[in-house]
């Protein structure tokens, strides 16, 4: 999925959606390492893509907390 798409898809979540989210992503993300640790995976470059993703997510869990508080 590119960036853009991404960042249209968080918009359409509620806050508790884009947590729980990120929690499964960074489970991908932990399973995705430990897989590349013991073996090489097809595609070292996912990680990257994951990881970013994640950050993605975080920001625009941060953005929206601190929408609410300024309300």
């Amino acid at each position: 999925m590119k960036k853009k798409e991404f960042n249209i898809k968080l918009n359409g979540l509620t806050l508790e959606e884009l947590r729980e989210m990120l929690n499964n992503t960074q489970v991908d993300l932990n399973k995705m390492r430990m897989s590349h640790r013991t073996a090489e995976i097809e595609n070292p470059v996912e990680i990257r893509t994951v990881r970013r993703n994640v950050a993605r997510i975080l920001t625009e869990i941060k953005k929206r907390e601190l929408q609410d508080n300024t309300n």
